[in-house]
């Protein structure tokens, strides 16, 4: 199943709308496991199908593959094929793909940033509000 954002946005490029530059690129990450692929790609280098399927054990086989899919419409990866017995498949972020990685960066640093401050906030107990109430 494609992501609706992504999907939206090729809606209205293929229609001439090219109105939200932070759509578009909304729309490059939308997927769950996209952000993780081209970090990988983007840091690692050349992965395989079943390499990245370790890295991401709880992504079906079908959802994988439609995001490695949809990443090398966008030109985002390359998939190269070997004719091996058995086939060989690479995915390898693209010079596109790379001017991404500093984005996913920032993310990741707003994010873990976000989590510290959510770990040193305690939690809210609403019970204790009904005891302060009934007092």
């Amino acid at each position: 199943m494609t992501d609706e954002v992504r999907t939206d946005v090729q809606e209205k490029l293929l229609s001439g709308d090219y109105s939200c530059a932070k759509e578009l690129t909304l729309s490059m990450f939308s997927g769950k496991w996209k952000i993780v692929i081209l970090y990988h790609l983007g840091k690692d280098g050349i992965y395989r199908f079943g390499e990245l399927k370790k890295l991401l054990p709880n992504a079906s086989n079908k959802v994988l593959t439609q995001q490695l899919r949809e990443l090398e419409q966008d030109e985002l990866i390359t998939r190269t094929v070997y004719p091996e017995v058995p086939v060989r498949v690479d995915y390898q972020i693209t010079e596109l793909g790379l001017s991404l990685i500093p984005i996913i960066d920032l993310m990741y640093e707003w994010g873990t940033q976000r989590l510290k401050q959510l770990t040193h906030v305690p939690p809210h107990n609403i019970n204790e509000d009904a005891i302060k109430n009934n007092e």
